[in-house]
């Protein structure tokens, strides 16, 4: 993170002084570079990388590096006026959208402006990435003889039998062969939606949900159905007459820490929603993202509904990527029948495989000492972050933690679910919050259907540490108190 801001830092510095330089001009050596400002020689290689980038300067392997000539006159604007026309008109009897609402995942996913603090992304803070681990697996695994070929379909054979030992509970688990190597969970979700809806189709979802499966199901044609939720999960009963009133053959869920509420499916509840969903003949998907977020002072964790499953209701999602780093992009389907064919090829046609080295890191890092240690220092950390949070609301925002948070004491997961007072413009918070200096999530695209109250949702895992937390709940009640929203 350093270096990439420091590598920022001089490109800044060299993009002024390449004004002393004529175009095609040589400029002074990575060696001299290094010496004249102070930095490293892999700092010196990202800031002119980035010059290159901007076309300013232009470099020649075994000369060095140069201005760039200036570029000819810009060509006149393009006019793409008629893409209006091709990109909105439907085909009759066409009741299908095609065009795809990104918001709600795009303000978890943009990187923040410098200076402002991050509680609105989904992902760890490098210092809680396993880096190094990382490195050294993906070093290992671009060893591995044939590491470079292409890889089996489904996956690698190793890798879906550790993916299948993590599934599996009590009551047993999938083979190594129900389960399917993807890019990720949301690739995962999406071959699971396309897989199991047909467009059109209704599909049940948890009222609030995740955004980005919101927008999967939109983007296949779906037609998202919210079922309300309370401290105990999705209502059962609701769900039934959910069912029966859509005609639905499909339910997204999260049972493990739901995003947002951070909510745990009850005992009883986790066997409803297998008898409902069997009864109307329909599949769930299970979203099981938060497993390998559990905080160190978490009870025993349920096992996976995929475990309880008898008759191939259940449809598994799971991902390495929230517990490591956004680009490990590798996680799993599991499915038991016919359904596991229908999830095979809808795979295969969106992106072949996952590539060969990815899935052999993956499988050096689940496999080194490295990965238990990992684990038990991110599973303090959040812990330890939950509770400094909780403890800046209720010092600098009283009246809001008080009613409004959903479910504090989740033991898991990297969020916190806080109901704003009615009436609140969640939309002008964000943005007096980002005014302030910090960045959190509005609740309005965690909902289907038109949501029963203004939110906000904060995530404790992508800040820098508890001192950034405080910090950033402290400058939440500045914008707070700028809009009139009460916190005392």
């Amino acid at each position: 993170m350093q270096e990439r801001s420091s590598g920022a830092g001089l490109a800044a510095v060299l993009r002024t002084e390449l004004k002393r330089y004529s175009p095609g001009e040589k400029l002074p050596s990575s060696r001299v570079l290094v010496e004249r400002h102070r930095v490293s020689p892999v700092t010196v290689s990202r800031a002119l990388a980035e010059l290159v980038a901007e076309g300013l300067v232009v470099t020649r392997p075994g000369a060095g590096a140069f201005r760039a000539e200036p570029r000819g006159e810009a060509a006149g604007p393009v006019d793409t006026s008629w893409q209006e026309i091709a990109l909105s008109a439907e085909p009759a009897g066409d009741h299908v959208p095609r065009s795809v609402d990104a918001s709600g995942v795009l303000a978890t996913l943009a990187a923040p402006a410098p200076g402002v603090i991050e509680l609105n992304s989904g992902y760890l803070h490098p210092a809680l990435q396993p880096e190094r681990a990382l490195a050294a697996a993906l070093a290992r695994a671009g060893r591995r003889p044939g590491a470079w070929s292409r890889p089996p379909l489904d996956g690698v054979p190793e890798l879906r039998a550790w993916f299948a030992r993590e599934i599996g509970g009590p009551r047993g688990g999938p083979a190594a062969s129900d389960v399917l190597i993807t890019a990720g969970g949301q690739s995962a979700l999406t071959a699971a939606l396309r897989a199991l809806a047909a467009p059109g189709a209704p599909v049940l979802v948890e009222s609030p949900t995740y955004p980005g499966m919101l927008a999967v199901a939109r983007a296949s044609g779906l037609r998202p159905v919210p079922v309300p939720m309370d401290a105990d999960g999705v209502r059962t009963d609701l769900l039934a007459d959910a069912f029966r009133a859509s005609g639905a053959r499909l339910f997204v869920c999260q049972p493990l820490f739901q995003n947002p509420t951070g909510a745990v499916l009850a005992g009883e509840r986790r066997r409803e929603v297998l008898r409902v969903a069997r009864a109307a003949g329909a599949f769930v998907v299970e979203d099981d993202f938060a497993r390998l977020l559990v905080h160190g002072d978490a009870p025993a964790l349920p096992p996976t509904l995929f475990a309880d499953d008898t008759d191939g209701t259940v449809v598994h999602v799971r991902s390495l990527t929230k517990a490591t780093s956004p680009s490990l992009r590798v996680g799993a389907l599991a499915a038991r029948g016919p359904v596991l064919d229908r999830l095979r090829a809808i795979q295969v046609v969106d992106s072949f495989f996952v590539p060969g080295p990815l899935q052999e890191a993956a499988l050096e890092l689940v496999g080194s000492p490295a990965w238990t240690r990992h684990l038990r220092l991110i599973a303090q950390e959040l812990a330890d972050r939950r509770k400094a949070v909780l403890a800046a609301l209720h010092r600098e925002l009283p009246a809001l933690a008080a009613r409004g948070l959903g479910h504090p004491a989740a033991p898991g997961g990297y969020h916190l679910w806080l109901r704003l007072p009615d009436g609140t413009d969640e939309a002008a918070l964000t943005g007096a919050a980002l005014r302030a200096g910090v960045a959190v999530a509005a609740g309005r695209p965690y909902f289907a259907a038109e949501p029963p109250a203004a939110h906000l949702r904060l995530s404790f895992a992508s800040a820098g540490g508890t001192g950034e937390l405080t910090e950033g709940i402290r400058r939440l009640r500045v914008a707070c108190r700028e809009l009139g929203v009460p916190v005392d």
